[in-house]
């Protein structure tokens, strides 16, 4: 089952959500609930296995759906 981070906007700024963290965290910006939520999904990845980051514009939609690498990942 995947682990899903959510990146969405809030009233004053954008919301970092996951059932696997008991506190959102909220940022004045896109760019660094973005930044952090990466960062949160690599090391859970690193531990765990699979995580969905997903990213919703202020429409609504979908802006972007990232899925960071796990455990036993390698470059070849």
């Amino acid at each position: 089952m995947d682990q899903a981070i959510i990146v969405e906007p809030s009233a004053d700024g954008w919301a970092v959500k996951s059932a696997h963290f008991a506190n959102e965290m909220f940022f004045k910006s896109g760019e660094s609930a973005e930044a952090a939520a990466r960062d949160l999904g690599a090391k859970m990845a690193r531990e765990s296995g699979a995580v969905v980051i997903e990213i919703f514009l202020r429409d609504g939609s979908l802006g972007g759906r990232y899925v960071p690498a796990g455990p036993g990942w390698r470059a070849l």
